[in-house]
């Protein structure tokens, strides 16, 4: 993932930012936006600033906080044509700090990882020995929240669906239908096999609470950039329904999806 690219949008948002930094407390005069053309003229010149800030954020935690003087005075330099360096070497400047913040990332991706995996083992073990928590045989471990009398999933082809909320061991959420205000729906064999293995011990009307250990969810690559790798997840299922399959078109047929 590249958070950095020498464009000319790029370094002159950098030189705005810098430039606000590193003025004198004055009192800045409130922006002409009278009419529609100076408004579009703003909100580009603030929608750059909050993409690039962004971007500037994840260099500070990568360790790589970049001088913003430096920044103007070569925005300024560049656009007098009288840059202290030249476009090749520029260049070559530009790939190294690409290759830097790659090399950091992963860095910071094994920790994560190896973090991740420690904290994750102690958790299951802990975990399994609550009342009320059962444990497969895979080693997926799960809470009957609310039971039910429905119908269970048969085959790991079916076609469920459910709402669910994902969190981390921590409690942060990561991912929701309930957020997004509709079920998920999808064959029980497109998802990580904790999903694939868990939801088959549902019955339709049924809630559970899942943890799922690593290598039945994402694995030691996780799922970039929102799960770390090795990480053990947990997920509240509500089973809602079971879909039955189309019967197969017959000749002559156009189905709608291929």
């Amino acid at each position: 993932m590249k958070f950095f690219k020498p464009t000319l949008v790029a370094v002159a948002l950098f030189a705005v930012v810098g430039c606000q930094e590193g003025a004198k407390k004055e009192e800045v005069k409130a922006p002409v936006l009278d009419t529609q053309i100076q408004k579009q003229a703003y909100g580009l010149g603030a929608s750059i600033g909050m993409y690039m800030q962004r971007n500037l954020d994840e260099h500070d935690k990568l360790g790589l906080a970049l001088d913003k003087e430096l920044i103007v005075r070569g925005f300024v330099d560049s656009i007098n044509d009288k840059s202290a360096i030249e476009k090749e070497e520029i260049k070559a400047l530009m790939m190294s700090l690409d290759e830097t913040m790659k090399t950091k990332q992963q860095e910071m991706a094994l920790k994560a990882s190896e973090s991740s995996l420690a904290e994750g083992q102690k958790y299951l073990e802990e975990n399994a020995k609550k009342e009320g928590v059962m444990v497969t045989e895979s080693g997926i471990q799960y809470e009957v929240l609310t039971a039910a009398e429905g119908d269970k999933p048969k085959k790991a082809t079916d076609t469920v669906k459910v709402h669910y909320k994902g969190t981390f061991l921590n409690g942060e959420t990561f991912d929701s239908s309930y957020d997004r205000g509709e079920p998920a729906v999808f064959p029980l064999n497109r998802v990580i096999s904790g999903w694939t293995e868990g939801v088959q011990l549902m019955s339709v009307g049924s809630k559970f609470k899942f943890t799922i250990p690593s290598d039945l969810a994402y694995g030691p690559n996780g799922n970039p950039p929102r799960i770390p790798g090795n990480s053990v997840l947990q997920f509240e299922i509500e089973l809602l329904e079971i879909q039955k399959s189309e019967p197969a078109p017959q000749v002559g047929d156009t189905p709608a999806e291929q």
